[in-house]
């Protein structure tokens, strides 16, 4: 309704509008901004990608999927994906809400182009060769199963055999439910395979993206010779208000964010995403003769 010059109402006609300046405004496609939790910018999502998936406005990380993380490591067209066709089985036939197991595999496959949570091979880092194996948080939240837990012992092993430096960048909720104890067990058999790695003399270069929680933390993710954190990650075993009302007390500020765990000797250093790269090649050149 519109209202008159004599404070009487008239309905309201659309044609005293109908002008350009009224015209439905053109609409704007779906994902080109985004919204930084960091400082709550508006950006625009291309200008973040181009930025490594940093908040150009107050460098918040966000999560990066397996395979644009060994673009952004990776010497050009160097990484040669290794056991690739290592896949989830379904040895508990789990089910939860009415789906299966393989079910929700199939379509966390289809959304990350991944056939599990680890993309695992062998590249180059500034003319470095490494072997290589990065977590996917895309995928299942990049939980440790069977299949996963296999791709990081092979990938050991391949290091181990082939005298390369190790590099393993982690995110992760952890131990993979579905899969149960089976899943558990994975955490002593990487531990296992990179003792083995450590008494040939391996270098394991540890990097820990956010969030980095649970089984993957307590087994590969915090046995590194080096281990680097990007600003600002969770880094921690089990959630704060679990550990709160555990041991009833009230937890430090930024307990368990990357920060507050190099400062008490958790972490060896914090690595910006654009250097880490450059950063990783310096470790190599130092710690391998």
């Amino acid at each position: 309704m519109a209202e008159s010059r004599d404070n009487s109402f008239v309905p309201y006609d659309p044609s005293v509008f109908d002008g350009p300046a009224m015209r439905k405004k053109r609409d704007v496609p779906d994902g080109l901004w985004m919204r930084c939790p960091g400082c709550e910018s508006m950006l625009f999502r291309k200008q973040v990608t181009e930025n490594r998936e940093v908040c150009p406005s107050c460098d918040h990380h966000f999560p990066v999927g397996a395979r644009a993380r060994i673009e952004q490591l990776t010497d050009t067209d160097t990484f040669e994906e290794m056991f690739e066709d290592i896949a989830p089985a379904d040895p508990l036939e789990f089910r939860w809400r009415g789906q299966s197991y393989p079910d929700r595999v199939e379509r966390e496959q289809a959304k990350t182009g991944n056939r599990e949570s680890i993309v695992t091979g062998i590249g180059y880092i500034r003319g470095r060769r490494v072997a290589v194996g990065v977590l996917d948080g895309q995928f299942l939240m990049g939980s440790m199963g069977s299949a996963m837990g296999e791709k990081v012992t092979l990938l050991v092993e391949e290091a181990t055999r082939s005298s390369l430096p190790l590099i393993i960048v982690s995110t992760s909720g952890g131990a993979r439910m579905h899969e149960g104890v089976l899943s558990l067990m994975q955490m002593g058999k990487t531990s296992a395979a990179l003792g083995r790695f450590d008494e040939a003399g391996g270098l394991y270069i540890s990097v820990l993206a956010d969030p980095t929680t649970a089984g993957v933390l307590a087994s590969f993710a915090s046995l590194g010779d080096v281990i680097i954190a990007e600003p600002g990650a969770l880094i921690g075993f089990t959630g704060q208000r679990v550990i709160a009302n555990t041991i009833k007390t009230e937890l430090p500020e930024g307990f368990q964010r990357a920060e507050f765990l190099l400062e008490h000797g958790f972490v060896d250093t914090i690595v910006h995403r654009r250097d880490l790269r450059s950063e990783l090649a310096r470790l190599v050149d130092y710690c391998v003769a």
